[in-house]
């Protein structure tokens, strides 16, 4: 009978442990000279990352308390008016406690819910990093001119540094049911720190309630971005037949790829304000004179916002060759058509059409052209 009493017991407490609360309260407690009265405000980031009010309540004895309905989680913010700083906190429902230092609010500890928990474990974590990273590098400042001890520094530093790099992507794998993982992928993908392969794997791992977070869905609309721009870079891959097109030239006549090809035809997208491309065409001058009476056809593919920046720069660098372009910058349609988001940009094709190398430049263009019609 007892045993029967204590499962029954366990299994009461177990049903009472899973049931979601109606609500979330936190409760804060700072330590400080504080004047009651304060405020205290809770903010979200809304449009163009600004801070938006969600709601404000007051010090009390050196305790405020924020109660509300919460939804999918999300990251807000306290604020204490007239105190530098502010500390994140995870809406979501529960209980949430939150202590500190008035002075150093973005220090205070946060806990009593699940995604406050995976926050903090990985903060804790990533400090743990910083603290060892400046204990090496100062570590190697005291052991300035020791060459054995700066030796042995060197290789903590890189078996470090190897830690560090896989630490964020650990985290995200081991825990695919946090918020701060959604977040975390969501500033690698900005900052492109994780191969957009590796992006969707980890993604798709993601627990539904994570999918639903607003992280989650800038996630999912970058991650169809890259892989619209993926299946469309397939169209101008090595050995596929180039993209047809037709365009103004300089004097706003029609021109066709197919009635400019030779048998190597370069289509090189460029523009009169772009550098790297000016500085590079003297050398396709100086392949086209050299290959052109061979079978060398160009079609330079202008980037250009004004006409007559680009037909001066036509004329001032001696780029005798085919050109066309609509003036629209990277909207130009070749541009898009070609998969073309940065220039210099190129594409050489035999007398098929067919492309058969890109983005070749000095003395490998040379090779390439001469290779081809030798």
């Amino acid at each position: 009978m007892k045993k029967i009493i204590l499962s029954f017991s366990i299994l009461i407490a177990l049903v009472a442990c899973n049931q979601n609360p109606d609500g979330y309260t936190i409760e804060g407690t700072l330590a400080g000279e504080l004047e009651n009265g304060t405020k205290v405000f809770l903010k979200k980031q809304g449009e163009n990352r600004q801070p938006v009010d969600v709601d404000t309540t007051e010090i009390q004895d050196g305790k405020f308390v924020f109660t509300g309905q919460a939804g999918i989680p999300e990251v807000n913010y306290i604020f204490i008016d007239k105190i530098q700083g502010y500390r994140a906190v995870v809406i979501e429902n529960g209980e949430i406690e939150i202590t500190g230092q008035k002075d150093s609010l973005g220090l205070a500890k946060v806990k009593g819910t699940l995604q406050n928990d995976f926050f903090t474990a990985y903060m804790k974590k990533a400090r743990s990093m910083s603290k060892q990273a400046m204990a090496i590098q100062k570590d190697m400042q005291a052991a300035s001119g020791n060459e054995t001890a700066l030796a042995s520094l060197r290789d903590e530093m890189n078996d470090f540094q190897e830690e560090a790099k896989t630490f964020e992507s650990d985290f995200i794998k081991a825990n695919p049911n946090a918020l701060i993982s959604v977040l975390l992928l969501d500033n690698a993908i900005a900052s492109r720190t994780i191969e957009a392969e590796e992006v969707q794997g980890i993604f798709d791992s993601f627990t539904p309630e994570m999918k639903e977070t607003a992280a989650a869905k800038r996630i999912a609309e970058q991650l169809d971005a890259i892989n619209k721009k993926a299946e469309k870079a397939k169209s101008t891959k090595v050995g596929v037949k180039a993209p047809e097109f037709t365009a103004p030239g300089v004097n706003g006549e029609q021109l066709a790829l197919k009635d400019m090809l030779g048998k190597v035809t370069l289509v090189d997208f460029w523009a009169a304000w772009c550098k790297p491309c000016r500085r590079e065409n003297p050398n396709v001058v100086a392949v086209y004179k050299k290959y052109h009476d061979k079978g060398l056809n160009i079609v330079g593919v202008s980037l250009d916002r004004r006409a007559e920046d680009w037909k001066k720069a036509i004329a001032d660098d001696g780029l005798n060759w085919n050109h066309v372009s609509h003036v629209q910058y990277f909207n130009d349609p070749i541009a898009q058509l070609y998969n073309v988001d940065a220039i210099p940009a190129a594409f050489l094709l035999d007398e098929n059409g067919i492309i058969v190398a890109k983005n070749l430049r000095g003395s490998a263009l040379e090779d390439k052209v001469a290779e081809l019609l030798n």
